[in-house]
């Protein structure tokens, strides 16, 4: 049985990092305002929200048709398609092709589903290098850590983490973490690293079934280079990427950059049609989970996600806590209802790790409810048996003291005069999370039962 995450001791050691804490949070917050200033300029983004929520909501309820469609047009365009039911059949599929071709070194773009099946450390200890290609994702790599955000994975790091970093593995300057020369330097370690490499991977943001072809957004050209320069291009995409045409293309490029970085497009949008001259393109379709998913009635709306990261830039929990705070690869209100599906017992904290307050559902650019599948995995967890026990405790006083209106007015009443009177031991100890972090707020001189009964009290019940 796997160790269960605790995202709350994780998010402590956060926090306690003040100064990380307090630059994740306006850089995070910075994107979600740029987010908000972009889409103001879209008159109908609302419409265009509603539109792509239907095309994903079509294309996955006749999945089926449209991945057959895809493959059939994929492989009549010179690619060869494969097929994996979950992580371990991706990595032994990616690494026969690689073997097939005596491959020893190959250069990756970024790709969310790779980090989910957990492709890199696979290859390497069958004795393949690997070199991530997008600059955040190689200071991840670096640092063995997993990326902490969707679209900026190492958004949680000062530039003086990365200067002593790259000083300690690239023998770069430690004292120097001007943003121009830690790029540059960067780029002359793994220039001839890309040049060198035998095959190239990438993930996909959108498989068109109409076309058998598919498209890759990046703003640093990475995939791009992946793509050109070695003969060999795999690109590993969850079954749930299918969109139907490539008219529908024009509704979803509109909205991803905009909702992850508010800016109006990727600095680079590249479709994919077939092989290079003289090269190769391998195509892995995976499952991993996704059907068990789209047959639930309660979480199959969360394969509608196009992996922009709105929800996380949005969410007062992941921007205090950090996306490593989340222990799997999808952090944020997104990762809350992913990763449990994946493995129930080892997240059954995630659902917890929220506030609830439901901004994530107003910036999903396909209109997930993030925020009522949060509340519902909750209750899968209870139902299972998994709410460890000072919470279920607490969550029982609460629930029995809620349906009580005169336990619970004696509840508030003896509160105030706790808050005022008791021992600071007493308020502030291990059983109170909240006080870990924070000052409880002062009590009000008046309840709003006896405002109400005092202001409106002759003008009807409550």
């Amino acid at each position: 049985m796997s160790r269960h995450v605790d995202p709350e001791r994780r998010a402590a050691r956060f926090i306690a990092l003040e100064e990380h804490e307090s630059t994740h949070d306006r850089l995070v917050w910075g994107m979600r305002r740029n987010r908000d200033e972009e889409v103001a300029r879209v008159p109908e983004w609302e419409k265009l929200r509603e539109l792509a929520s239907q095309i994903k909501e079509h294309t996955l309820t006749h999945l089926d048709r449209y991945l057959e469609q895809f493959e059939g047009n994929a492989t009549r365009r010179g690619m060869h398609v494969h097929w994996a039911r979950d992580a371990e059949e991706h990595n032994s599929v990616v690494y026969q092709i690689l073997r097939a071709h005596q491959v020893r070194s190959l250069i990756k773009s970024k790709s969310m589903l790779q980090e989910e099946c957990g492709m890199t450390p696979y290859l390497k200890k069958r004795g393949i290098e690997v070199t991530e290609s997008d600059l955040g994702e190689r200071i991840q790599q670096l640092s063995d850590e997993p990326p902490s955000h969707i679209v900026v994975p190492a958004i949680h790091k000062l530039r003086s983490d990365v200067a002593t970093l790259f000083a300690r593995e690239i023998d770069s300057d430690p004292s120097n973490s001007d943003p121009h020369y830690l790029a540059e330097a960067m780029r002359g370690n793994a220039r001839p690293r890309f040049l060198a490499a035998q095959a190239a991977m990438t993930g996909a943001n959108f498989a068109v079934a109409e076309t058998g072809g598919f498209v890759v957004c990046t703003n640093e050209g990475n995939a791009d280079i992946g793509a050109s320069v070695p003969p060999l291009h795999i690109a590993s995409i969850g079954i749930e990427k299918l969109i139907p045409r490539a008219r529908d293309l024009g509704v979803f490029v509109r909205m991803l950059s905009r909702s992850a970085l508010g800016s109006a497009i990727t600095q680079y949008t590249s479709h994919f049609h077939g092989p290079r001259q003289g090269g190769e393109l391998h195509i892995v379709l995976v499952d991993n989970t996704r059907s068990d998913r789209l047959g639930s009635p309660d979480f199959w709306h969360g394969l509608k996600c196009i992996r922009c990261g709105a929800c996380m830039n949005t969410c007062p929990v992941y921007r205090r806590a950090g996306g490593l705070s989340y222990g799997g690869t999808y952090s944020g209100p997104i990762g809350v209802i992913l990763e449990p599906g994946f493995d129930i017992e080892r997240f059954r904290e995630l659902p917890f790790h929220s506030s609830l307050c439901g901004s994530c559902t107003e910036v999903c650019p396909v209109k997930i409810d993030i925020s009522d599948q949060i509340y519902k995995w909750r209750r899968v967890v209870a139902e299972k048996g998994l709410v460890k026990l000072t919470k279920k405790v607490g969550m029982s006083a609460l629930g029995t003291t809620l349906a009580h209106p005169s336990l619970f007015h004696s509840a508030e009443s003896l509160a105030e005069s706790a808050l005022e009177h008791a021992p600071r031991f007493l308020l502030y100890n291990p059983l109170n999370a909240w006080g870990r972090h924070r000052e409880l707020p002062a009590a009000p001189a008046r309840t709003f039962r006896q405002w109400y009964r005092e202001n409106r009290g002759n003008h009807g019940s409550a």
